[in-house]
């Protein structure tokens, strides 16, 4: 009896190798159609793989999403770091170039200015107060700077020495609201000369005015107004702007003259300061008294 059912066990186990084979067999051969085990098979596992393919994929997209928003905002900023230095060298070349324009144009100015000697300042600091129009500059009394000397730009005329240190001054602009702030001028005219004083600054046109002009005096808009040098310290001819309106003044004894100044009195950097180097009035006749 033990000897059959080991043979009986050995042949359960051919016939089930004869099976898998057969299976074997059958399912490598090239057919069109799956059986419906495989067929259960495949479709288990695939909605298993569905199942657990979603949320991987949202999951791999979410650090994939992040990742790329990492690298995102570190290309901000240094994109951001490269136009912030795009705009301050844009800032820089900006006002080089403006330094550049004005040292050219005072040059020339300095060349033409032959009988008077011109000494380039540069502007270190401006009043914040918008009534007392005041601006300081790098050079005083130990470079020959005195009070009432003459300041102009590549432009024209922008103001006086208000106030002499040994190593810094002071600039009154001609736009100033103090009533002793005045300059001898005169309309460069061919026929005759017309002289009247440069006396305070109209914020509305933004003109200078010219006042105490001769009733009779015929100015009309577009001449020429300079220095007239009457005054003893400044030169004569440092131009000063342009008219652009001429009225009577409240009484009708005088006219006054709206002056569009040549020169801009906003982002000065450079100036230049005048001293006229030809004798005053009174020192002539001083002169002509010790010789006679």
């Amino acid at each position: 009896m033990p000897q059959f059912f080991s043979n009986k066990r050995l042949i359960v186990l051919l016939v089930c190798i004869i099976l898998l084979v057969a299976l074997v067999g059958y399912s490598m051969n090239d057919r069109r159609s799956l059986t419906w085990p495989e067929q259960f098979v495949k479709d288990s596992v695939g909605w298993v793989q569905t199942v657990f393919q979603q949320p991987a994929l949202y999951v791999a997209g979410f650090f994939e999403n992040v990742n790329n928003m990492k690298n995102l905002y570190e290309e901000n900023q240094i994109l951001k770091a490269h136009l912030d230095n795009y705009a301050e060298t844009a800032v820089e070349v900006n006002v080089l170039r403006r330094q550049n324009e004005n040292l050219k144009e005072a040059l020339d100015i300095t060349e033409s200015l032959f009988d008077h000697n011109v000494r380039p300042a540069l502007v270190i600091h401006r009043s914040p107060d918008r009534w007392n129009e005041y601006i300081g500059i790098n050079k005083g009394e130990q470079h020959g700077v005195k009070r009432d000397m003459a300041v102009i730009t590549s432009k024209g005329l922008v103001g006086k020495v208000k106030h002499v240190s040994q190593f810094t001054s002071t600039i009154q602009l001609l736009t100033d609201h103090d009533r002793t702030n005045r300059i001898s001028a005169m309309v460069d005219a061919e026929d005759k000369e017309v002289f009247g004083f440069i006396e305070g600054f109209d914020e509305i046109t933004g003109a200078l005015m010219l006042r105490k002009i001769e009733a009779d005096a015929e100015i009309e808009e577009g001449q020429k107004v300079i220095t007239s040098g009457l005054g003893g310290v400044f030169p004569q001819g440092l131009l000063i702007g342009e008219i652009i309106r001429v009225e009577a003044d409240e009484y009708g004894l005088t006219k006054n003259a709206y002056v569009q100044p040549s020169a801009s009195f906003h982002n000065l950097d450079y100036v230049l300061i005048i001293e006229r180097t030809s004798p005053k009035l009174g020192d002539e006749i001083i002169s002509k008294q010790e010789g006679g």
